[in-house]
């Protein structure tokens, strides 16, 4: 069995070599027709479209994407050519929760929020909304939830997005990305929402990039309708706003489920589905290195800041828009 990787997917080698009698290991972006053609399966992340242009008379029966959101997988040609594929959802769920976590921290110490006063609106409520929500709550914040698939399936706790859009002095974003259909998440932070904001409030994007339209975000913030933005995910990536770079409180690139606990959790869950789909018995451990020892502060939250800051991440970026990808592709060791 041939397997072709990308090979910024990590800790994946030797269990890969235990699994496929040839491996394959190249950039995201190097994955071209001719070079799949003989491959029997494909792991990906999310710079690699898998299409027809890619895939059309390859042998390729199998994709594992070592990420949650599957939006660069063509599905319907998926579907049609026969093809099988698998996301990993929730894999970098506690790594999000994290991210958000040191960020209500910041906004507290540096932005003088009173978590205990205000309003977190969870926009997204699966595997990361709902540990976002939860970690929230026990900060002390009152917390809303949004998600229409889950209130149209009669599931209770939920509020409307014009709910969230009145009520809340934080909101984060923790939805996939549909372009169309019922449940449509592109631009769904557009105009009307931004500036139907009520409370001013600091937004957090960490779900992907298209949720939130940038040019309308980039006036609010102008003209105060939101204090402030945290920003992980961005429209065109890696070819990002200067603008919204410069102006967002924090800006990262695209970085906040890279912990080395959910990068992991990927490449176990890849490296798991690959093996049920051909039926693989195979005996391989997958396990993020330790960071080195030091001294915590005996306060709490400095405490957990000093193991995650996203404000060191967002420096790197401001200093570097340039080398968004590279950020990415040798982002230091961090465990959650």
């Amino acid at each position: 069995m041939k397997v072709i990787v990308d090979n910024k997917i990590p800790y994946i080698g030797d269990a890969l070599s235990r699994i496929a009698t040839e491996v394959v290991s190249l950039p995201g972006d190097a994955f071209t027709n001719e070079v799949v053609n003989d491959a029997d399966a494909l792991i990906v992340r999310t710079r690699t479209r898998c299409d027809r242009r890619l895939l059309e008379g390859s042998r390729v029966k199998f994709i594992a994407t070592a990420t949650i959101g599957f939006d660069h997988i063509d599905t319907d040609y998926c579907r049609e050519a026969g093809i099988v594929w698998t996301n990993c959802p929730g894999c970098n769920a506690g790594s999000v929760e994290q991210y958000v976590h040191s960020v209500l921290l910041l906004l507290k110490r540096e932005k003088g929020l009173n978590l205990k006063e205000s309003t977190l609106g969870v926009v997204g409520v699966g595997h990361v909304g709902s540990r976002v929500a939860r970690m929230a709550g026990e900060l002390g914040m009152k917390v809303l939830l949004n998600d229409p698939p889950r209130a149209d399936k009669g599931e209770e706790g939920f509020v409307s997005l014009s709910t969230i859009a009145r009520e809340c002095d934080v909101i984060t974003f923790h939805t996939p990305l549909h372009r169309e259909g019922r449940y449509k998440t592109f631009h769904l932070a557009d105009e009307a929402f931004l500036f139907s904001l009520e409370r001013t409030p600091y937004l957090i994007n960490s779900s992907r990039g298209e949720v939130v339209d940038t040019a309308p975000l980039l006036a609010a913030l102008a003209c105060g309708k939101v204090r402030d933005a945290v920003i992980d995910t961005w429209e065109y990536e890696p070819f990002i706003s200067k603008e919204l770079r410069e102006v967002a409180y924090i800006a990262t690139p695209h970085i906040a489920g890279y912990s080395a606990d959910g990068k992991a959790n990927a490449t176990r869950m890849s490296l798991e589905a690959l093996c049920r789909f051909f039926h693989i018995d195979a005996e391989f451990e997958v396990l993020p290195p330790e960071l080195p020892s030091m001294s915590y502060s005996p306060d709490e939250e400095e405490a957990f800041l000093q193991r995650y800051n996203p404000l060191l991440d967002s420096e790197r970026l401001k200093a570097a828009p340039d080398k968004f990808e590279w950020l990415r592709g040798n982002y230091p060791l961090r465990r959650e």
